[in-house]
Formats: structure tokens, C-alpha cells, sequence
């Protein structure tokens, strides 16, 4: 992997992993595009190990973006802020389905789900659902307003937490599931789209912690170990493009970040509801015509 293609990786990863419109469907076109593990099974575990741990730029951003939110959780742990502590409860609240449901399903997700087609489809429906829900708003008159953060209960956040499990079918965005899901319950856009942040810092940290530490089966017997994964991508690719791909991720995530949160309390989602749309026909042709094997 050259620098050049671990920092548009990276990019691309920070664009569109808080965004709701699936970081998995458009970093598997860009690898492909450039011929990034799309050889070997050995070259596709050490691209599938990158794509993961690059989350991590992701990650940093919202951390350094929402530092006061996330002090305020850390005082709530320690017993010295009451809505600290509640936040705290209500994101962990959020993340058990995700940890229970990935547990149990991970294995027949990447086998049945991470292939083209259902990705393409998760892109559409995805995108048709935004449309319909905003054309259904604008019918009923439907307000921007609603609870604030501090006024989440774990009881709303396990709901959140559960619709956060729908996109566990690659392509259908986590971002776009938990905003929803916000909404669904009552938070203002505001709120709903820090929460999804703030939950997807958890839920991301799991997930690249669980790819990294990754036993590789059915390869080498030398990478069939706890950080199989991740010794077969430093081996392939070398630290460079992996320092280049979280840095540049952290940053464009950062700058991401920010935009969505002005831009939604403005327009709403449709926008992203017809890029999906666009995006599923556009795939749908590169993978159809052959260009993009997978």
C-alpha cells in the first residue's frame, strides 16, 4: 500500500464513518478501485485489518471534539457529576445490544451480509427509508425540537442500542441507525446526533479492538494467534500507511463531524437519503459491469 492510498483510505473513513451514509460500503469500493486486497485471502485479511484499525483516527476526533462531554463522564464515574454518571449508564445502555448481537451473529454477517449485493441493497433501502421518513415529517408537520442529552434514560438508549443492531448489515450505516434511533425517542437533532457520536466511540473502540485482535484462520498458522490480524497488516503494508490513514482520518473526521452537526439542524437528512440512492445505482453498476471484483 502506497502513503498516497492509506491517506485517501483514511479520508475517506473519517468522512464517512459518523455520517449516515456507511463507511463500509464506500471504503470497500475504494479498495477495490486500487487494487487493495483484492488479491490473495492473505492480502484481503491484512486490507480488511486496516480498514478496521484506521477507525481509530475516527475515534480520536469525536474524543477531542466532545473533551468537555467526555470529562464530565469521566467526573460522573468518579462520583462527582450526577448527569455525568447518567450519560455514562445511558451510552452503556446503548451498546450492549450491539456487544451481545455482535457476538453472537459477527460470523454469519461477514459470511451472508459483506458481499455486494446485500451492501448495495443496504445503501438503497437505506436511503429510500431517509426519503420516505422526511417526506413523512414535512406531511405531519413534524418540529426539530425535543430532549437534550441530559434528559436520556437507559431505557431510551437501549432502544437506540437495538436499532443500532440493524446496522450490522453492512453498507446500512451506524451513524444513520443511531440519529434515527435518537429521534425515535425524543432527542432534538442536536442531542440525537451527539449521542450518536458519543456512542460510536465505544461501540468503534470494541469493534477495532476486536478485529485487532483477531486470530486469522484458515491461513498461515503463524498468524492463528490473538493479533493474528494485526501482525499480517504491519507485515504487509509496514506502520507508514497506517500512522498516514489514522491521522488523516481523525482530521477529516473532525472536520466531518462539525459540518453534520450545523448542517442537520438545517436541512435534515434527505440529502443523504438521495446521495445513498445514487451511491447504490453507482455501485450496483461497478459491481454488475465487473469493474469491482469482490
Amino acid at each position: 500500500m502506497e502513503p498516497w492510498q492509506a491517506f485517501i483510505l483514511g479520508v475517506i473513513e473519517g468522512i464517512t464513518e459518523y455520517l449516515p451514509v456507511s463507511s463500509t460500503g464506500h471504503l470497500l469500493v475504494a479498495q477495490h478501485l486500487m487494487g487493495i486486497g483484492t488479491g490473495s485471502p492473505t492480502e484481503k485479511v491484512a486490507a480488511d485489518t486496516f480498514a478496521i484499525c484506521i477507525q481509530g483516527g475516527a475515534i480520536l476526533a469525536v474524543l477531542g471534539l466532545y473533551f468537555k462531554r467526555v470529562r464530565q463522564m469521566l467526573q460522573g464515574v468518579l462520583g462527582r457529576d450526577p448527569e455525568g454518571l447518567k450519560l455514562v449508564i445511558a451510552i452503556i445502555a446503548g451498546f450492549l445490544p450491539a456487544a451481545v448481537f455482535g457476538v453472537l451473529f459477527d460470523d454469519w454477517i461477514e459470511s451472508k451480509l459483506f458481499k455486494p449485493w446485500p451492501i448495495t441493497a443496504a445503501l438503497f433501502i437505506g436511503g429510500a427509508a431517509i426519503l420516505g421518513i422526511t417526506w413523512w415529517n414535512r406531511k405531519k408537520g413534524v418540529q426539530r425540537t425535543g430532549k437534550e442529552l441530559v434528559e436520556l434514560t437507559w431505557k431510551m438508549a437501549l432502544i437506540v442500542g437495538l436499532l443500532q443492531c440493524v446496522a450490522m448489515w453492512p453498507g446500512t450505516s451506524r451513524s444513520l441507525m443511531t440519529i434515527f434511533g435518537g429521534l425515535v425517542v425524543g432527542l432534538s437533532v442536536r442531542a440525537a446526533v451527539e449521542y450518536s457520536f458519543l456512542l460510536g466511540v465505544l461501540t468503534l473502540t470494541a469493534a477495532t479492538a476486536k478485529k485487532a485482535l483477531w486470530k486469522v484462520e484458515g491461513l498461515d498458522p503463524a498468524y492463528d494467534v490473538w493479533f493474528g490480524g494485526t501482525k499480517l497488516m504491519w507485515e504487509t503494508y509496514g506502520t507508514l500507511p497506517l500512522v498516514i490513514g489514522v491521522a488523516a482520518a481523525a482530521i477529516s473526521a473532525a472536520l466531518a463531524v462539525k459540518w453534520l452537526v450545523s448542517y442537520l439542524q438545517s436541512h435534515g437528512l434527505a440529502v443523504f437519503g438521495w446521495y445513498r440512492i445514487i451511491l447504490a445505482v453507482a455501485v450496483g453498476y461497478l459491481f454488475a459491469s465487473g469493474i469491482v471484483h469482490v
